[in-house]
């Protein structure tokens, strides 16, 4: 405060002796104006009146008393109230005659005849004395240390008295610390994964809802011989477990995911996880915390299901660490959050279904091998792994041809685990294989994507509720060569798209074609008896 008092005083004490200088010109003119007329009357031009004025000397008997005044100051003399750098032959000369500078005589020539009245006459010689006075207590200041700190005082308490009151922000000393995930905002992001290993998210608000058969909106641009086969939803705060099909699991959050276009293919996942050759993700749990009271129960291609606390995930390595043991030739292909209090549903491609209680299997560690589910035939494999949440839903089961059905859970009566199973849809010529089953209920809406990329979202509410033994309804419509890959349940709370105006009378939407091929012929909407109830082998309908 000191340094800045010092330097202020500095800068006003350099502008009052500038403008001391030039009261003083303008004293002198006052006390000879008569003559200062003359000199530039006759003159033929301004620089030439200027350069007479400087040349002559003068008389001023204001100025003379001024000036000595200040000779006898302690605080430096008559030479302490020059401007700094004046040529000592301008000024006081020591015959008591003045001598005019360039900026005094030009400040003479703009001088206004108003001045020299008689009022204004006064006035430049009270400036003149307050000026003087002024350059005196400056030079007073910082000459004496004392004057410095009685002003800082002042001053300290002039501020104080106005700035005074109570404080009405609030500091807090221990503010928590912003990090990247602070700064990312809520929502619910759809995210995809490709055969070949392409990952990217979405908002889910970029898709809207159509009708049963509908042919939807091209989800990503896929490259030759890659389609999508893994889609999930969960929202950008929440804590993903990323399972590999070789039994690892991988832990990331959502927005770490890399955004992308609905044209863009993606990402090589391979970027983001340390994977073997042959090793890619094909299960993701979204989650908010890891509870204790929690387990993630798995189930593999062959049969084989697991329950292992959640908590036992909760710090994986970044090289991932293991999740399930598994025997030659198996593959993860489900993983859920279950709360000891549930029924497990494991379907395989070949239509059968087996229902169990999960307390059937104890909790094990990370790298147990688990026990036996289901059994299978030679050739079949689990596809989906359901977690029941109670017997007012129904299961939604799609088989590769875009066909599928929605089938009342109570029919799905428990038994013990590692049977074969009951029928849960017929696996017919024109069905083909079970590629997808999920729990869903009436309100709840759907999405669909194909092996080309393509994805369509409709209600449950639109696809016929029907018996386990029957072929279902077209749910999409596809091209020749083009296969249903997936078939992903949106929860309601996660869903807010009504259906548009132009599509209540219109039986889907058409979505843009893959790589200029079209997206396939009209949807069914199973209106036509033979579609839904065809013969089954064992003689139902």
């Amino acid at each position: 405060r000191r340094e800045v008092l010092t330097r202020r005083t500095v800068y006003e004490l350099r502008k009052a002796r500038d403008r001391g200088h030039v009261l003083e010109g303008l004293a002198v003119a006052l006390a000879n104006i008569d003559e200062f007329i003359r000199i530039i009357k006759a003159a033929p031009t301004p620089p030439i009146a200027k350069q007479d004025l400087m040349n002559n000397a003068w008389d001023s008997e204001i100025v003379r008393e001024m000036l000595s005044r200040a000779e006898t100051e302690e605080s430096g003399g008559r030479q302490a109230y020059r401007p700094e750098g004046l040529n000592p032959a301008y000024g006081m000369q020591a015959d008591g005659l003045y001598k005019l500078s360039d900026v005094q005589a030009q400040e003479i020539l703009q001088m206004r005849l108003q001045r020299l009245t008689g009022l204004e006459q006064d006035k430049i010689v009270g400036e003149y004395k307050e000026v003087m006075a002024q350059i005196a207590d400056l030079l007073d200041i910082l000459a004496r240390p004392a004057r410095i700190r009685a002003i800082i005082v002042d001053e300290l308490a002039s501020i104080r008295a106005e700035f005074g009151d109570d404080r009405r922000s609030r500091i807090e000393l221990n503010a928590t610390e912003l990090n990247t995930e602070d700064l990312i905002t809520p929502q619910e992001m759809v995210v995809t994964m490709s055969h070949t290993g392409y990952v990217k998210s979405q908002p889910l608000s970029e898709y809207r809802a159509q009708k049963r058969g509908g042919r939807g909106k091209q989800a990503t641009q896929m490259k030759e011989d890659d389609w999508i086969d893994t889609l999930f939803i969960a929202n950008t705060h929440d804590h993903m477990l990323c399972f590999s099909n070789r039994g690892r699991v991988y832990w990331i959050k959502v927005y770490e995911v890399p955004q992308g276009s609905r044209n863009s293919r993606g990402r090589p996942i391979v970027n983001m996880f340390p994977l073997q050759d042959g090793e890619k993700i094909n299960v993701v749990l979204p989650i908010k915390e890891f509870s204790a009271d929690k387990y993630v129960f798995m189930a593999t291609s062959l049969g084989t299901v697991k329950k292992t606390p959640l908590e036992a995930f909760s710090r994986p390595l970044r090289k991932g660490i293991i999740a399930v043991g598994l025997d030659e030739g198996d593959f993860l292909i489900g993983a859920a959050i279950t709360d000891g209090q549930h029924d497990v549903m494991l379907f395989s491609d070949s239509g059968k279904a087996v229902r169990f209680d999960e307390n059937d299997v104890r909790a094990m560690g990370r790298e147990a091998r688990g026990v036996r589910g289901m059994q299978l035939e030679e050739g079949q494999q689990v596809i989906a792994l359901l977690v029941a949440g109670g017997e007012n839903q129904s299961v939604l089961t799609a088989t590769e041809n875009g066909f599928g059905k929605r089938t009342p859970i109570d029919e799905y009566t428990r038994h013990g685990r590692g049977t074969k199973g009951m029928i849960a849809i017929q696996t017919s010529e024109r069905n083909g294989k079970v590629v997808a089953a999920t729990l869903v209920e009436p309100e709840s809406e759907i999405m669909l994507i194909t092996n080309t990329g393509v994805l369509i979202r409709t209600r449950v509410s639109e696809i016929r509720e029907m018996g386990r033994a029957t072929q279902g309804v077209t749910l999409i419509s596809l091209d020749d060569g083009t296969k249903l890959s997936g078939l992903q349940h949106i929860a309601e709370a996660e869903v807010a798209v009504e259906l548009d105006a132009d599509l209540e009378g219109d039986a889907g939407d058409v979505g843009e074609p893959l790589n200029g091929s079209s997206a396939g012929g009209a949807a069914d909407t199973g209106d036509n008896p033979g579609d839904t109830s065809e013969d089954d082998e064992d003689g139902t309908s």
